[in-house]
C-alpha cells in the first residue's frame, strides 16, 4: 500500500545565487538585496516554469531567524508580492532551524493531502550577511536549547557542537582516517560547486583543495577539532518548488514528464533539551532514513542520487552512514574511496551541498529538493549525473539543529 493517499508531484524548482564570501559580486560593505527580493526572485523563477501560475492555491515560506538577521517577521505577507493573483491567498511561514525548508516541503504536501489545495508554492529563504559572524553565530544558536546550552557554550556555538562530534569520531575511529574523509568531503563539495554557476564556491579556483581542507584547527581563534573550511558558509539566498496533485498539475499546465513523484517522506523530532545520545552518530537522521525507506518500499541501493545536510564536513560523513550507505564508523573511508563523487556509487550533493553551494539556513531544505528533482528530470545542467533506470529514486535528508529536527523525502523519476 502506498504511503501517500494520493499522488503528489514536485516541479518548477528554482534556486537563486547563494550570495556571500567567495562570490565575486559579494562585498560586505556594499548594499545587498533584502529578504523580500529573494522571496520574489525565487517565486518568480518557479512560476515562470508553469503555464498558469494563478492556479496556485497557497504558499509556504520556510525561514529560520529573519527577525534577528533582518528585523523582519510576518514573511507570509510577501507572498502576494510574487504574483498579483496571490493577493488574499493563504500563506504560512514555518520554522525548524536549519530544517525550516524541509518542514516547508512537508507542510505543502500535507496541505494537498488534506484536500485543502491542489497546488502549493514553497519558498525557502534566509539573509545572514547582515551582521558580523560572531553575532550571527549567536543568532544561529537558537537552533539549540538556548536557555540550557548557550550560556556555557562556545562563542561559535554550532561549529563547536560539530567540532565535538569530530573529536569523538577522531577518538573512536582514528584521527587521521576521519580527518582525511572530512578533507575529501570538502574537495568533492568545491569540485561540484565549480560546476554550479549559482553556488557560493563557484568562483573557487584553489588548486590545492585537499591541502587547504587539511589545515590544522586553531582552537585559539576557532574550534578544537575543525577548521573554517569544514564549515558551510554564511549565505543569503532562496529556493522555490511547486507541489501539486494530479489535478493541480493539470490546472498549472504542467505535464507529468516535467514533474517528479513524491514517493514518501518522514518528519522526525528529537528532544531539544537532551544531548545527542552518541556524538559519533546522527541518530535522528538514521531514524528518519529508515522510516522513509520503509514507507517508500525501497532501500539505499535503489537511489541514484542523494542530497544530505553537510553543515559541516563531519556531518556529511555521519549523514552518509545515517542514510545507510556506509557502516558505523566507515563513512570517512566511503568518501575517501570516491563513492559519493558524481561518478561514484551514490552521487551526493551534486551541486555543492551546504559546503559548496552555501547554506542560507531557511532555504536549504527547499534547495535540496530542487536539486534532487532537477537530477531526476535530467535538468541539472553541468551538474547532471547518470540516473540508472533501475534506480529511478532520489532522496534528501535535511537536518535542523544538532540532529534534532529532520525531514527525509524520496522522489521518483517520471516513467
Amino acid at each position: 500500500m502506498a504511503f501517500l493517499r494520493k499522488k503528489i508531484y514536485a516541479c518548477a524548482g528554482f534556486n537563486t545565487v547563494s550570495l556571500g564570501t567567495g562570490r565575486k559580486e559579494f562585498h560586505p560593505k556594499k548594499p545587498r538585496p533584502g529578504i523580500e527580493h529573494y522571496i520574489k526572485e525565487a517565486g518568480l523563477g518557479a512560476i515562470a516554469q508553469v503555464k498558469n501560475p494563478e492556479a496556485l492555491d497557497e504558499g509556504v515560506i520556510g525561514n529560520f531567524v529573519a527577525e534577528r538577521f533582518c528585523k523582519q517577521g510576518n514573511l507570509g505577507g510577501f507572498f502576494p508580492m510574487v504574483h498579483p493573483t496571490f493577493q488574499y491567498k493563504p500563506c504560512i511561514r514555518v520554522e525548524g532551524a536549519c530544517d525550516s525548508g524541509g518542514l516547508a516541503l512537508v507542510t505543502a504536501i500535507k496541505t494537498i493531502l488534506a484536500d485543502i489545495a491542489d497546488a502549493v508554492l514553497v519558498i525557502g529563504v534566509e539573509i545572514q550577511n547582515s551582521v558580523k559572524a560572531v553575532y550571527g553565530a549567536d543568532y544561529l544558536a537558537a537552533a539549540g536549547w538556548f536557555s540550557g546550552e548557550r550560556k556555557q557554550g562556545h562563542v561559535y556555538f554550532f561549529p563547536d557542537q560539530f567540532s565535538q562530534r569530530a573529536g569523538a569520531c577522531f577518538k573512536k575511529f582514528g584521527k587521521e582516517r576521519v580527518r582525511q574523509g572530512m578533507a575529501q568531503w570538502y574537495v568533492n563539495a568545491i569540485e561540484n560547486a565549480r560546476k554550479n554557476p549559482k553556488a557560493q564556491e563557484y568562483h573557487n579556483r584553489n588548486p590545492e583543495l585537499y591541502a587547504t581542507a587539511m589545515t590544522p584547527p586553531n582552537p585559539k581563534v576557532f574550534c578544537e577539532h575543525i577548521n573554517v573550511f569544514d564549515c558551510s558558509k554564511v549565505s543569503d539566498g532562496a529556493s522555490a518548488l511547486i507541489f501539486a496533485s494530479e489535478k493541480g498539475l493539470e490546472k498549472l499546465g504542467v505535464e507529468k514528464k516535467d514533474a517528479t513523484e513524491v514517493v514518501a517522506f518522514a518528519q522526525v523530532q528529537d528532544n531539544l533539551t537532551t544531548p545527542p545520545p552518541d556524538l559519533t552518530k546522527l541518530s535522528t537522521c538514521e531514524v528518519a532514513a529508515k522510516k522513509v525507506y520503509e514507507r517508500a518500499g525501497i532501500g539505499p541501493k535503489d537511489l541514484s542520487v542523494l542530497d544530505v545536510h553537510d553543515c559541516f564536513t563531519i556531518a556529511g560523513l555521519l549523514a552518509i552512514e545515517a542514510a545507510g550507505f556506509a557502516g558505523y564508523g566507515e563513512g570517512a573511508d566511503f568518501v575517501k574511496d570516491g563513492k559519493t563523487k558524481s561518478d561514484g556509487i551514490i552521487p551526493t550533493n551534486t551541486t555543492g551541498g551546504l559546503i559548496g553551494y552555501g547554506h542560507p539556513t531557511g532555504a536549504t531544505g527547499v534547495r535540496q529538493a530542487v536539486d534532487v528533482v532537477a537530477q531526476l528530470l535530467g535538468k541539472a545542467g553541468d551538474c547532471q549525473v547518470k540516473i540508472d533506470p533501475n534506480r529511478p529514486f532520489g532522496m534528501l535528508s535535511s537536518m535542523g539543529g544538532n540532529d534534532k529536527t529532520v525531514v527525509t523525502m524520496i522522489f521518483r523519476k517520471p516513467e
